[in-house]
């Protein structure tokens, strides 16, 4: 039985393609098991599924000024430690990282141990934990074809991310019942990420009345994000979250408003849905959110709108605009050859392990 160690988190997007890989490491009857930090949302993520979890402890390497920056040093060495230790008791045939810094202490100890690594890199440049992870990864699994040609060849391959396979098998009419909504309009969904969009929500709300008159309204506001005033909007249905529904929410939906969150857009890659995507300015982030939308428009998968070119107007005409063309982008998607991320990493895994690759 080959055995294969999982790790990644700090966000459930370190977290959600790991998860959606397990079915098929099952089928293949692989031996899964799973590092990540001691009470990180990576634990409460991967427990229900059964997987045997392990605990390291895990630092944040800053690139700004705080007192956890003298501490944290410790509990990165006391986790490679840990990881060392857990790498050698497991004895794994390969380890497949997510990133997130809890990842960095794994992947180092793996590659001491020479057990070959696999990193997937979400966005379009590697962030900082990942950026420490290359040297010692055999492959690096990417989402754009842009992140490919920065590493030296053979080295990167373009999978696209592990997608959860019930997200492609949503039931439009559940929603339809679920949500209350007729047939009369086509539905816009809204996503501002899993912890929500201030920015998105404001945006949508200062033109939802007009929004209202085209379109039936999904929004998916983040927690603590709820407008009350609109609770009995018709047309309008708002949630902090969607968990057991949103397979449903995406098959109904005819156009989507979203972030630019990596695993987010390759979800709506794969489920072909045309998007505007408003991404996180680069003021309020290092950027990737912005590279990655940019990314897709260039592929013909998105249309983007940057935080500092909305208006009220902008944002109607571009909503009208991705409605009036979503059959192309659908056209597009379905053209692009990113079909099955998940085979192509597990195929990776198994010729890794077939050629004995480091």
């Amino acid at each position: 039985m080959k055995r294969i160690i999982l790790t990644g988190g700090g966000t459930a997007g370190h977290v959600t393609p790991n998860i959606a890989l397990l079915p098929h490491l099952r089928d293949l009857e692989y031996d899964i098991h799973y590092i990540g930090s001691h009470n990180g949302i990576e634990k409460d993520l991967i427990e229900p599924f059964g997987i045997p979890f392990y605990g390291i402890s895990s630092g944040k390497l800053r690139r700004y000024f705080s007192l956890k920056n003298l501490t944290d040093p410790f509990r990165v060495i006391k986790g490679l430690a840990e990881a060392d230790s857990l790498i050698k008791q497991l004895e794994p045939d390969i380890v497949f990282s997510k990133g997130g810094f809890v990842s960095v202490p794994v992947v180092v100890a793996a590659k001491r141990r020479r057990v070959p690594v696999v990193i997937h890199e979400s966005d379009m440049t590697p962030g900082l934990a990942n950026k420490l992870s290359l040297s010692s990864a055999a492959k690096i699994c990417c989402n754009f074809p842009e992140t490919v040609e920065l590493f030296p060849e053979g080295k990167a391959i373009l999978t696209g991310s592990p997608i959860r396979e019930e997200l492609l098998k949503g039931d439009p009419e559940k929603a339809r019942e679920f949500l209350g909504f007729n047939k009369d309009k086509p539905v816009l969904l809204i996503i501002g990420g899993s912890l929500g969009s201030v920015f998105v929500n404001d945006a949508v709300r200062a033109v939802i009345h007009n929004l209202l008159e085209n379109f039936q309204v999904i929004h998916l506001c983040g927690k603590g994000k709820l407008d009350e005033s609109l609770n009995n909007t018709i047309g309008y249905k708002q949630y902090e979250y969607i968990k057991e529904e949103l397979a449903d929410i995406f098959a109904l939906s005819d156009i989507v408003i979203s972030r630019a969150g990596a695993n987010a857009i390759c979800e709506l890659l794969a489920i072909r849905k045309p998007n505007l995507l408003i991404p996180l300015s680069s003021k309020a982030s290092r950027g990737d959110q912005v590279l990655n939308a940019r990314s897709f428009e260039r592929q013909g998968f998105s249309m983007v709108l940057e935080e500092e070119e909305v208006t009220n107007k902008v944002l109607l005409s571009s909503i009208m605009d991705l409605y009036t063309r979503r059959a192309d982008f659908v056209k597009t998607m379905q053209d692009s050859g990113q079909h099955d991320s998940i085979a192509t990493i597990i195929s990776l895994f198994e010729e890794i392990l077939n050629d004995g690759t480091e």
